[in-house]
């Protein structure tokens, strides 16, 4: 395997921050790495290796030469530039929501369908899937190949982190405010964030689910290459600054009982399971922060379904639901197909 010329999009932001720490630390063979983001972050110089390198501005023609390009730079911008890149000879590979459900865009979790990846000569791109769903698929994966489930009911946890560093410091003024007995004020959600749970994630459709929630539908059944999965999601925005928890109910064909799930989940990549209760062990988002693996506990026969199986799913929303995710991706890439 060679050196490649990597480019980041949007390298300023938090996600785009940690693909470029993700990078160093998962020693991706970059010959030279290349930083773009708006006008107004032009010259701002940002560490890898312990060299400062300068952000340039993300314009059409700056993607000549670079072999892959990691996007960060949300929907519109991924629309205006990413087809450019691919033009130019780079393999994006983009985090925003703009080409998931292209069919001819191959959505990828590494430890669930690596095979996808070979699909992105069709348009040069690759899309990285929503961070609720990747955690979530992850550890359903191996469920099942095993059982094969018929349905999911899903509620989410979300960090603040999922909407950006304005809202997690809108956390932490509205936190700061309260404290000190000082009206809050609210920017980037429509609801106070401190100390409350919001049931809106992105835009309410005409089905009265949020674009979110139907993401989760959507993405499960490609990532998973299974339409014929049932998927119910309920996501929630709640006072964390990173990592995303959900609670999952699955119904399978056949019988899988919590002593099976654990051997399945222990011993499949990405997962670690932290199960027992008794002793006040499983996944909490303090702890998965910062971490690479998905954490699964709370593993039990679900009452509500002959074959049901409940759990609790905890990931770094910032790493494996964003950053790490694309740079698996881009490992399989040069390691398989380049």
């Amino acid at each position: 395997m060679g050196e490649y010329v990597v480019a980041v999009a949007g390298a300023t932001g938090a996600v785009g921050r940690e693909m470029i720490k993700t990078l160093e630390q998962r020693k991706f063979p970059v010959k030279e790495l290349k930083l773009f983001a708006s006008e107004r972050s032009k010259g701002l110089e940002l560490e890898y290796k312990g060299e400062r390198i300068k952000v340039e501005v993300l314009e059409k023609g700056c993607f000549k030469g670079v072999d892959v390009a990691l996007f960060s730079c949300g929907g519109g911008r991924s629309l205006e530039f990413a087809p450019d890149a691919a033009a130019s000879g780079a393999v994006v590979i983009d985090n925003s929501s703009a080409w998931r459900m292209d069919p001819d865009v191959p959505l990828v979790v590494p430890e669930v369908n690596p095979h996808a990846v070979a699909d992105y000569k069709k348009k040069g791109i690759i899309a990285n899937p929503n961070c609720s769903t990747i955690q979530m698929v992850v550890p359903l994966k191996p469920l099942h190949d095993y059982a094969k489930i018929k349905r999911i009911i899903v509620a989410t946890y979300q960090s603040t982190s999922g909407a950006g560093k304005k809202a997690m410091d809108e956390l932490m003024e509205q936190t700061k405010a309260i404290l000190n007995f000082q009206p809050i004020e609210c920017k980037v959600f429509p609801h106070q964030i401190a100390f409350s749970c919001l049931p809106h994630i992105d835009v309410f459709l005409d089905n009265a689910y949020t674009k979110e929630e139907m993401k989760m539908y959507n993405e499960t059944r490609k990532i998973m290459e299974d339409d014929t999965i049932l998927v119910s999601a309920t996501t929630v925005r709640v006072p964390v600054f990173i990592s995303h928890s959900e609670a999952v109910t699955i119904e399978t064909e056949k019988e899988i009982t919590p002593e099976r799930a654990r051997e399945l989940l222990s011993s499949f990549p990405g997962v670690i399971v932290q199960d027992d209760p008794a002793n006040n062990a499983y996944p909490l988002a303090i702890d998965a922060a910062g971490k690479d693996e998905v954490f699964v506990g709370r593993i039990r026969k679900d009452l509500a379904f002959e074959h049901g199986l409940s759990m609790w799913v905890v990931a770094d929303n910032l790493r494996k639901g964003a950053a790490l995710n694309a740079v698996q991706i881009a490992e399989v890439l040069v390691k398989e197909y380049m």
